[in-house]
């Protein structure tokens, strides 16, 4: 591989030396006890084990209401920054980036392997820091099969977010978006 002059020009510097990880010791040794409950616990549960995996998110510091299910597969960074509304659903292979806080509204569901992430870099700074924002799903919200929602927004009571949709504004109550970007398609027509 030939190495251009070009590359040897840029600003971006991304070593340790100067930009060290901003999560502190005592963070990393909870997501590292996280991560091993998940991997004996967690994961390997049956499907149906709901009460247990409410129990462990529980321990782990997640706010979590009556009849929540989440499938065994969903994958949460920090539990202590989720909170999850009565009868909330996380699918299979959600991804709960939880950096900063998510809160999921009651009867609000995550479809499969959607991403809901709290944390992205700052492109305009030469060691690209961590930035982050809460994201917040309303109640009787649905977030449909491999969508994903951006640092900071929300996502309207009863709104629904389209298949593969990338959702990077916050999207009123009542609506459904979709696309890339997710775009206003209709309002939500419950009867």
């Amino acid at each position: 591989m030939t190495i251009t002059s070009d590359e040897h020009e840029s600003r971006v510097r991304i070593d340790r030396a100067v930009c060290p990880s901003p999560h502190s010791g005592g963070n990393k040794l909870r997501r590292l006890l996280w991560q091993i409950a998940w991997v004996c616990l967690f994961r390997p549960s049956p499907w149906f084990w709901q009460g247990g995996r409410r129990t462990l998110l529980r321990w782990f510091g997640a706010r979590v209401g009556r009849g929540v299910q989440v499938m065994p597969s969903a994958r949460i960074w920090a539990p202590w920054n989720l909170t999850l509304g009565d009868y909330a659903t996380i699918s299979h292979g959600v991804d709960l980036y939880a950096v900063d806080r998510i809160e999921i509204g009651a009867h609000a569901t995550v479809s499969q392997r959607a991403f809901i992430c709290t944390a992205s870099h700052d492109v305009d700074h030469p060691n690209m820091p961590l930035v982050t924002a809460p994201i917040r799903i309303g109640a009787g919200a649905w977030v449909c099969a491999e969508a994903y929602l951006h640092p900071g927004i929300e996502i309207g009571i009863d709104a629904v977010v389209g298949v593969r949709a990338v959702v990077l504004k916050s999207v009123p109550p009542r609506h459904i978006v979709g696309g890339n970007p997710a775009r206003f398609i209709r309002e939500r027509q419950l009867t």
